[in-house]
C-alpha cells in the first residue's frame, strides 16, 4: 500500500530517479502529510483510491518538498474545510446506523 502511494507522489513531483535518500524523504512527507491531513479532517482518510484526501496529500507533498509548508494551509484552507466536513459528515452518518441497530 504505502509503497505504492509514495510512487504516485514520486511521480506528481516529477522525481523520475531512484535512490535511498530521495524515497526515505518522500516517505517522511507523506508520512507527515497523512497525520496532518487525518488532523485536519478529524478522522482517518483514504489516500489510497482517487479522491479529495489523495489530492491534497499530493499538493502537500509538492509544498513541502519546495520548502513551502508554511503556504498550504493558506492555499488549501477550502479544500481543507471541505475534508473535514465531509468527515463529520461520514461520522454523523455512522453514528446515526449505530444507533437504528
Amino acid at each position: 500500500m504505502m509503497e505504492e502511494l509514495l510512487e504516485a507522489v514520486k511521480n506528481y513531483l516529477d522525481i523520475t530517479w531512484d535512490d535511498a535518500d530521495t524515497n526515505k524523504k518522500i516517505k517522511g512527507i507523506v508520512t507527515r502529510g497523512m497525520e496532518y491531513l487525518n488532523h485536519a479532517a478529524g478522522g482517518k482518510q483514504d489516500y489510497e483510491k482517487e479522491g479529495q484526501a489523495r489530492a491534497l496529500l499530493f499538493e502537500y507533498a509538492m509544498y513541502v518538498n519546495s520548502g513551502a509548508l508554511n503556504e498550504f494551509q493558506q492555499n488549501y484552507l477550502h479544500e481543507l474545510m471541505m475534508l473535514q466536513i465531509h468527515q463529520e459528515v461520514k461520522n454523523y452518518e455512522a453514528e446515526k446506523n449505530a444507533d437504528v441497530q
